[in-house]
């Protein structure tokens, strides 16, 4: 085993980006990831400014990938109201097919080994981890970052509280042509759930919306679904019917929980989404995923460089980092999702949000961070 070295089991944007710093300041990093490059992924698309320094310094030029520059918001309730915002910092869309393909091949620039293998399980002992690969291929690593995602059958392996409850949210996305403004970010409530648009790179307009299941499944497919229930929305109406499916079809994930979790879970630490996932209407998912990788990352460069002294005082500091930075962000996206599964409370809230149109600024400021360095 290689004393300063890194395991990162998932090779999303959390954990690529994590691998892409980690590499960078001369730390030797193994990333296992189950798919292939490029692929699409359920996702908004969208990510704050407040990433764009640390990209930077990271020497990745997002502005190759031709990104659209987003600045302001739409919002809509279920029977259309709306009301436009601008967003403090912006933002921009790129798709994660082609943004994961570039921190891959960043990565691989880097020195970085990639293996595209499944994890079938993660032991820790003797102050060091056995990963055990398909096939029974064995890795061992001094430390482990968990980047696998929303949820995993790793969750189930390491029994995560939150993997045992079911959850009622499905989310839907889908690329699509059409006419749509290069600089706007829509918000769209509908009966049971909300959709998020804007646009990536390419022209192409990103419609990912998050749904409750059990509204869902009276529906025979997807298309029924939103024809009978998103187009009650006169905004989303009209954006579906002068967009055309890019797809072929649209891709789905289910099971989305937005539950507490652990930002350190035997001993591995959580970046991204396996360490808590925002609410989608935040919007800010993706920027928090960057900064947990960076984080991270700066903390395990202490480590190896004994300014911190042992693993316990690591995982302590990665808690309270994770904790000042995303505690309140994550526990306003819990009660947003809370909110929008209450249909009275829902609607409450959302035509408490026309009628007093500050508030969506001051939930915005909750939910997003500063620039990161």
């Amino acid at each position: 085993m290689i004393h300063k070295q890194v395991a990162i089991i998932g090779g999303g944007l959390a954990g690529l980006t994590a691998a892409i710093h980690l590499s960078k300041i001369g730390i030797k990093v193994i990333v296992i990831e189950k798919n292939t490059f490029p692929k699409h992924k359920v996702c908004g698309e969208y990510i704050s400014n407040e990433v764009l320094p640390y990209l930077s310094w990271l020497d990745l030029n997002i502005q190759d990938l031709n990104p659209t520059k987003i600045s302001k918001l739409q919002f809509s309730t279920e029977n259309g109201k709306s009301i436009n915002a601008k967003l403090p910092l912006g933002g921009f869309g790129i798709s994660r097919y082609i943004l994961d393909e570039y921190l891959y091949k960043k990565a691989i620039s880097n020195g970085c080994e990639i293996l595209h293998d499944n994890v079938e399980n993660v032991e820790f002992n003797d102050d060091e981890f056995t990963i055990t690969i398909a096939e029974n291929n064995i890795l061992k690593s001094k430390l482990v970052i968990g980047a696998f995602g929303k949820r995993s059958n790793i969750d189930q392996k390491l029994n995560r509280s939150f993997i045992k409850k079911k959850s009622p949210w499905l989310a839907v996305k889908a690329h699509y042509s059409g006419n749509f403004a290069n600089d706007l970010v829509g918000l769209h409530n509908f009966k049971g759930g909300y959709c998020g648009i804007s646009k990536v790179e390419n022209d192409k307009i990103n419609i990912c919306y998050l749904a409750d299941y059990e509204s869902f499944k009276l529906y025979k497919n997807v298309d029924d679904y939103q024809k009978n229930v998103l187009t009650k929305n006169p905004i989303l109406k009209q954006i579906f019917e002068s967009s055309t499916l890019i797809f072929d079809k649209p891709i789905t994930i289910s099971q989305i929980s937005f539950e507490q979790k652990k930002a350190v879970e035997n001993h591995i630490l959580m970046i991204g989404d396996t360490a808590g996932l925002i609410h989608p209407l935040c919007g800010n998912g993706m920027a928090m995923a960057i900064h947990s990788a960076k984080i991270v990352s700066e903390l395990i460069e202490k480590f190896y460089g004994d300014n911190i002294q042992s693993r316990t005082s690591l995982e302590n500091s990665y808690n309270i980092q994770w904790n000042f930075n995303f505690k309140n962000r994550l526990r306003t996206g819990r009660f947003l999702s809370n909110v929008l599964q209450k249909t009275k409370l829902s609607k409450f809230l959302m035509q408490l949000i026309i009628i007093f149109p500050f508030l969506l600024p001051m939930i915005i400021k909750k939910t997003h961070g500063n620039p990161i360095q």
